[in-house]
Protein backbone atom coordinates (compact mmCIF):
# COMPACT_ATOMS: atom_id res chain seq x y z
CA UNK A 1 0.00 0.00 0.00
CA UNK A 2 2.75 2.51 0.71
CA UNK A 3 3.94 2.20 -3.34
CA UNK A 4 0.20 3.05 -4.14
CA UNK A 5 -0.08 5.80 -1.31
CA UNK A 6 3.43 7.07 -3.11
CA UNK A 7 1.58 7.28 -6.44
CA UNK A 8 -1.54 9.04 -5.24
CA UNK A 9 0.27 11.70 -3.26
CA UNK A 10 2.61 12.48 -6.01
CA UNK A 11 -0.61 12.80 -8.63
CA UNK A 12 -2.14 15.46 -5.96
CA UNK A 13 1.45 16.96 -5.87
CA UNK A 14 1.70 16.92 -9.55
CA UNK A 15 -2.04 18.76 -10.34
CA UNK A 16 -1.05 21.25 -7.65
CA UNK A 17 2.28 22.17 -9.59
CA UNK A 18 1.10 22.45 -12.86
CA UNK A 19 -1.92 24.77 -11.32
CA UNK A 20 0.04 27.05 -9.90
CA UNK A 21 2.86 27.05 -13.08
CA UNK A 22 0.04 27.39 -15.12
CA UNK A 23 -0.29 24.58 -16.93
CA UNK A 24 -3.91 23.61 -16.36
CA UNK A 25 -6.69 24.88 -15.39
CA UNK A 26 -7.30 24.41 -11.34
CA UNK A 27 -10.22 23.40 -9.90
CA UNK A 28 -9.53 23.69 -5.67
CA UNK A 29 -13.71 22.56 -4.91
CA UNK A 30 -12.85 19.78 -7.13
CA UNK A 31 -9.43 19.08 -5.70
CA UNK A 32 -10.57 19.48 -1.96
CA UNK A 33 -13.23 17.17 -2.77
CA UNK A 34 -10.84 14.53 -4.02
CA UNK A 35 -8.66 14.96 -1.31
CA UNK A 36 -11.49 14.11 1.14
CA UNK A 37 -12.96 11.30 -0.64
CA UNK A 38 -9.36 9.41 -0.73
CA UNK A 39 -8.14 10.26 3.05
CA UNK A 40 -11.54 9.21 3.66
CA UNK A 41 -11.44 5.75 2.19
CA UNK A 42 -8.15 5.54 4.24
CA UNK A 43 -9.67 6.40 7.42
CA UNK A 44 -12.25 3.67 7.08
CA UNK A 45 -9.56 0.97 6.04
CA UNK A 46 -7.55 2.37 8.70
CA UNK A 47 -10.27 1.91 11.60
CA UNK A 48 -11.96 -1.34 10.10
CA UNK A 49 -8.83 -3.44 9.07
CA UNK A 50 -5.70 -1.20 9.22
CA UNK A 51 -5.48 -0.91 13.00
CA UNK A 52 -7.05 -4.08 14.27
CA UNK A 53 -4.51 -5.88 11.91
CA UNK A 54 -1.64 -4.39 13.68
CA UNK A 55 -3.55 -4.58 17.12
CA UNK A 56 -4.26 -8.40 16.43
CA UNK A 57 -0.03 -8.53 15.72
CA UNK A 58 0.55 -6.57 18.89
CA UNK A 59 -1.83 -8.86 20.88
CA UNK A 60 -0.17 -11.99 19.50
CA UNK A 61 3.36 -10.90 19.98
CA UNK A 62 2.44 -10.37 23.34
CA UNK A 63 1.00 -13.72 23.85
CA UNK A 64 4.19 -15.60 22.22
CA UNK A 65 6.21 -13.87 24.61
CA UNK A 66 4.21 -14.58 27.61
CA UNK A 67 4.19 -18.34 26.50
CA UNK A 68 8.34 -17.88 26.22
CA UNK A 69 8.50 -16.74 29.90
CA UNK A 70 6.42 -19.16 30.83
CA UNK A 71 8.78 -21.97 29.16
CA UNK A 72 11.64 -20.56 31.04
CA UNK A 73 10.11 -20.35 33.99
CA UNK A 74 9.19 -23.81 33.70
CA UNK A 75 12.84 -24.73 33.34
CA UNK A 76 13.90 -22.54 36.47
CA UNK A 77 15.53 -19.60 34.73
CA UNK A 78 14.22 -16.77 36.98
CA UNK A 79 16.00 -14.10 35.37
CA UNK A 80 15.33 -12.31 31.56
CA UNK A 81 14.87 -9.15 29.55
CA UNK A 82 12.40 -7.11 31.66
CA UNK A 83 12.17 -4.89 29.16
CA UNK A 84 10.02 -7.70 27.45
CA UNK A 85 8.48 -6.80 23.94
CA UNK A 86 6.87 -3.07 24.84
CA UNK A 87 9.02 -1.62 22.01
CA UNK A 88 8.33 -4.34 19.60
CA UNK A 89 4.71 -3.75 20.01
CA UNK A 90 4.92 -0.23 19.78
CA UNK A 91 6.35 -0.35 16.52
CA UNK A 92 3.63 -3.22 15.22
CA UNK A 93 0.78 -0.30 16.70
CA UNK A 94 2.59 2.82 14.91
CA UNK A 95 0.91 4.17 11.93
CA UNK A 96 3.33 3.88 8.64
CA UNK A 97 4.09 7.04 6.88
CA UNK A 98 1.45 6.42 4.08
CA UNK A 99 -1.61 6.26 6.87
CA UNK A 100 -0.49 9.27 8.34
CA UNK A 101 -0.43 10.71 4.81
CA UNK A 102 -4.17 10.16 4.60
CA UNK A 103 -6.31 8.89 7.19
CA UNK A 104 -4.22 10.77 9.28
CA UNK A 105 -5.45 13.85 8.01
CA UNK A 106 -8.94 12.89 6.91
CA UNK A 107 -10.24 14.99 9.67
CA UNK A 108 -8.64 18.21 9.37
CA UNK A 109 -9.30 18.05 5.48
CA UNK A 110 -12.92 17.14 6.42
CA UNK A 111 -13.51 20.15 8.77
CA UNK A 112 -11.92 22.29 5.70
CA UNK A 113 -14.38 20.54 3.14
CA UNK A 114 -17.65 21.04 5.20
CA UNK A 115 -17.01 24.76 6.11
CA UNK A 116 -15.51 26.12 3.04
CA UNK A 117 -18.33 24.11 0.89
CA UNK A 118 -21.44 25.08 2.91
CA UNK A 119 -20.74 27.65 5.90
CA UNK A 120 -18.23 30.16 4.82
CA UNK A 121 -15.65 30.05 1.96
CA UNK A 122 -12.24 32.93 1.97
CA UNK A 123 -11.31 34.34 -1.07
CA UNK A 124 -8.52 37.04 -1.73
CA UNK A 125 -9.59 40.26 -3.98
CA UNK A 126 -7.58 40.36 -6.77
CA UNK A 127 -8.27 43.68 -8.77
CA UNK A 128 -9.58 46.82 -8.26
CA UNK A 129 -13.44 46.57 -9.48
CA UNK A 130 -14.87 46.51 -6.16
CA UNK A 131 -12.96 49.70 -4.82
CA UNK A 132 -13.59 51.72 -2.62
CA UNK A 133 -15.76 49.30 -0.96
CA UNK A 134 -12.98 46.15 -1.56
CA UNK A 135 -9.32 47.08 -1.40
CA UNK A 136 -6.78 44.68 -3.90
CA UNK A 137 -5.54 42.35 -1.14
CA UNK A 138 -8.41 42.26 0.98
CA UNK A 139 -8.94 38.58 2.21
CA UNK A 140 -13.18 38.32 2.69
CA UNK A 141 -15.30 36.12 3.58
CA UNK A 142 -18.20 34.70 1.89
CA UNK A 143 -21.14 33.50 3.46
CA UNK A 144 -21.84 30.19 1.59
CA UNK A 145 -25.67 29.25 3.04
CA UNK A 146 -27.22 32.60 2.76
CA UNK A 147 -28.72 32.32 -0.81
CA UNK A 148 -29.41 28.26 -0.18
CA UNK A 149 -27.34 25.36 0.31
CA UNK A 150 -25.53 23.72 -2.78
CA UNK A 151 -23.43 21.05 -3.41
CA UNK A 152 -19.66 21.21 -3.78
CA UNK A 153 -17.79 21.14 -7.66
CA UNK A 154 -20.99 21.04 -8.95
CA UNK A 155 -22.99 24.00 -7.50
CA UNK A 156 -26.42 22.87 -7.89
CA UNK A 157 -28.72 23.82 -5.09
CA UNK A 158 -30.50 21.43 -2.31
CA UNK A 159 -31.95 23.63 -0.17
CA UNK A 160 -33.16 26.91 -1.10
CA UNK A 161 -32.95 30.40 2.00
CA UNK A 162 -32.67 34.15 0.77
CA UNK A 163 -32.69 35.20 -2.76
CA UNK A 164 -30.00 38.06 -3.54
CA UNK A 165 -31.44 41.72 -3.10
CA UNK A 166 -30.11 44.97 -4.70
CA UNK A 167 -27.05 46.10 -2.88
CA UNK A 168 -25.70 42.90 -2.36
CA UNK A 169 -22.21 42.15 -2.58
CA UNK A 170 -21.41 38.28 -4.32
CA UNK A 171 -19.61 35.94 -5.23
CA UNK A 172 -20.33 33.87 -8.70
CA UNK A 173 -19.02 31.74 -11.14
CA UNK A 174 -17.76 33.64 -14.05
CA UNK A 175 -20.32 33.30 -16.98
CA UNK A 176 -17.94 33.20 -19.68
CA UNK A 177 -15.25 30.98 -17.89
CA UNK A 178 -17.44 29.36 -14.70
CA UNK A 179 -13.92 27.99 -13.17
CA UNK A 180 -13.30 31.45 -11.76
CA UNK A 181 -14.67 33.54 -9.07
CA UNK A 182 -16.01 36.90 -9.49
CA UNK A 183 -17.40 39.20 -7.22
CA UNK A 184 -19.15 41.86 -7.68
CA UNK A 185 -22.75 43.90 -6.08
CA UNK A 186 -26.03 43.09 -7.63
CA UNK A 187 -28.14 45.77 -8.58
CA UNK A 188 -30.34 44.12 -11.29
CA UNK A 189 -33.05 41.13 -10.03
CA UNK A 190 -35.13 39.41 -12.24
CA UNK A 191 -37.99 41.34 -13.84
CA UNK A 192 -35.79 44.41 -13.48
CA UNK A 193 -34.63 46.98 -15.99
CA UNK A 194 -31.46 48.41 -14.97
CA UNK A 195 -30.20 51.54 -17.13
CA UNK A 196 -26.44 53.14 -16.17
CA UNK A 197 -26.31 56.16 -18.27
CA UNK A 198 -24.10 58.86 -18.69
CA UNK A 199 -22.44 57.01 -15.51
CA UNK A 200 -25.47 57.09 -13.41
CA UNK A 201 -27.77 54.06 -12.41
CA UNK A 202 -31.84 53.83 -12.75
CA UNK A 203 -33.46 50.68 -11.76
CA UNK A 204 -37.04 50.19 -12.91
CA UNK A 205 -37.26 54.12 -13.82
CA UNK A 206 -36.10 55.32 -10.61
CA UNK A 207 -32.93 57.00 -10.25
CA UNK A 208 -30.31 55.84 -7.53
CA UNK A 209 -29.96 58.22 -4.88
CA UNK A 210 -26.22 59.40 -5.51
CA UNK A 211 -24.25 62.34 -3.11
CA UNK A 212 -21.33 63.21 -3.81
CA UNK A 213 -18.03 62.92 -1.86
CA UNK A 214 -14.38 64.13 -1.95
CA UNK A 215 -12.26 62.83 -4.51
CA UNK A 216 -10.73 59.06 -3.67
CA UNK A 217 -7.21 58.60 -3.94
CA UNK A 218 -5.78 55.39 -5.40
CA UNK A 219 -2.49 54.65 -4.03
CA UNK A 220 -1.95 51.68 -6.68
CA UNK A 221 -2.64 53.57 -9.81
CA UNK A 222 -1.43 57.16 -8.10
CA UNK A 223 -4.89 58.69 -9.26
CA UNK A 224 -7.77 60.56 -8.05
CA UNK A 225 -11.18 59.69 -9.15
CA UNK A 226 -14.54 60.86 -8.53
CA UNK A 227 -16.08 59.32 -5.55
CA UNK A 228 -19.87 59.02 -5.13
CA UNK A 229 -22.38 57.71 -2.20
CA UNK A 230 -24.95 55.47 -3.67
CA UNK A 231 -28.15 54.17 -1.62
CA UNK A 232 -29.67 50.92 -3.18
CA UNK A 233 -32.65 49.58 -1.39
CA UNK A 234 -31.13 49.96 1.96
CA UNK A 235 -27.62 49.65 1.50
CA UNK A 236 -24.99 52.64 1.53
CA UNK A 237 -21.81 52.18 -0.21
CA UNK A 238 -19.16 54.20 -2.85
CA UNK A 239 -18.49 54.35 -5.93
CA UNK A 240 -16.18 55.61 -8.48
CA UNK A 241 -16.07 57.33 -11.62
CA UNK A 242 -13.12 58.27 -14.20
CA UNK A 243 -13.81 61.45 -15.98
CA UNK A 244 -11.77 60.27 -18.67
CA UNK A 245 -13.53 57.47 -19.64
CA UNK A 246 -16.67 57.59 -21.96
CA UNK A 247 -20.09 56.72 -20.92
CA UNK A 248 -20.38 54.31 -23.79
CA UNK A 249 -20.14 50.29 -22.81
CA UNK A 250 -16.59 49.53 -25.76
CA UNK A 251 -16.09 45.53 -26.44
CA UNK A 252 -19.20 43.82 -25.24
CA UNK A 253 -19.74 40.53 -26.09
CA UNK A 254 -22.33 38.22 -27.37
CA UNK A 255 -24.15 36.47 -24.34
CA UNK A 256 -26.99 34.59 -23.93
CA UNK A 257 -30.24 36.98 -23.43
CA UNK A 258 -28.01 39.94 -25.08
CA UNK A 259 -31.46 40.90 -27.01
CA UNK A 260 -32.79 42.33 -23.43
CA UNK A 261 -29.66 45.01 -23.76
CA UNK A 262 -29.71 48.14 -25.81
CA UNK A 263 -26.43 49.88 -26.23
CA UNK A 264 -25.81 53.61 -27.09
CA UNK A 265 -23.70 56.27 -26.86
CA UNK A 266 -24.54 57.48 -23.32
CA UNK A 267 -24.55 53.73 -21.77
CA UNK A 268 -27.23 50.61 -21.83
CA UNK A 269 -30.19 49.94 -20.48
CA UNK A 270 -31.04 46.05 -19.85
CA UNK A 271 -33.56 43.93 -18.72
CA UNK A 272 -33.35 41.25 -16.67
CA UNK A 273 -34.53 38.02 -17.48
CA UNK A 274 -36.21 35.56 -14.77
CA UNK A 275 -33.11 33.28 -13.10
CA UNK A 276 -30.68 36.17 -13.94
CA UNK A 277 -28.81 39.05 -12.45
CA UNK A 278 -27.39 42.02 -13.52
CA UNK A 279 -23.38 42.84 -11.69
CA UNK A 280 -21.63 45.58 -11.76
CA UNK A 281 -18.60 46.79 -9.77
CA UNK A 282 -18.53 49.29 -7.60
CA UNK A 283 -15.01 51.16 -9.41
CA UNK A 284 -17.70 51.83 -12.10
CA UNK A 285 -15.61 52.54 -15.24
CA UNK A 286 -12.83 50.09 -14.18
CA UNK A 287 -14.79 46.77 -13.83
CA UNK A 288 -15.35 44.17 -16.48
CA UNK A 289 -19.29 43.58 -15.48
CA UNK A 290 -22.73 42.84 -16.92
CA UNK A 291 -22.55 45.62 -18.81
CA UNK A 292 -20.00 43.48 -21.05
CA UNK A 293 -20.46 39.87 -20.12
CA UNK A 294 -24.88 40.07 -19.29
CA UNK A 295 -26.51 38.56 -16.46
CA UNK A 296 -25.07 35.84 -13.96
CA UNK A 297 -27.22 32.95 -13.83
CA UNK A 298 -28.93 31.64 -10.64
CA UNK A 299 -27.08 28.71 -10.80
CA UNK A 300 -24.01 30.29 -10.66
CA UNK A 301 -24.21 32.27 -7.38
CA UNK A 302 -21.55 31.08 -5.12
CA UNK A 303 -22.23 33.27 -1.98
CA UNK A 304 -22.80 36.40 -0.54
CA UNK A 305 -19.25 38.83 0.67
CA UNK A 306 -19.74 40.50 4.15
CA UNK A 307 -16.29 40.89 5.93
CA UNK A 308 -12.92 41.88 5.67
CA UNK A 309 -11.12 39.49 7.85
CA UNK A 310 -7.49 40.54 6.87
CA UNK A 311 -5.83 42.79 4.66
CA UNK A 312 -2.36 42.78 5.75
CA UNK A 313 -1.00 46.14 4.16
CA UNK A 314 -3.56 47.98 6.01
CA UNK A 315 -5.35 46.37 9.17
CA UNK A 316 -7.56 48.96 9.85
CA UNK A 317 -9.39 47.28 6.55
CA UNK A 318 -11.05 44.54 8.70
CA UNK A 319 -14.70 44.54 9.14
CA UNK A 320 -18.07 44.41 7.94
CA UNK A 321 -19.01 46.19 4.67
CA UNK A 322 -22.00 46.76 2.29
Amino acid sequence: MGGVTAVVLGLFVAYAGAWYLGMVEGNFALLLFLATVVTGVYWVAEKLHFKPQRERAAQQLSEQHAQRLAELQRQGITKFDTQGTEPARQKLLAQPWWLDWTAGLFPVILVVFVLRSFLFEPFKIPSGSMIPTLLVGDLILVNKFHYGVRLPVINKKIIANNEPQRGDVMVFRYPPQPSLDYIKRVVGVPGDEVAYLNKRLTVNGQPVPTQALPDFFDADSMRYSKQFQEQLDGKTYGTLNDEGRPAFVPGATEFPFNDQCRYSAEGVVCKVPEGQYFMMGDNRDNSLDSRYWGFVPEANIVGKAFFVWMNFGNFKRIGSFQ
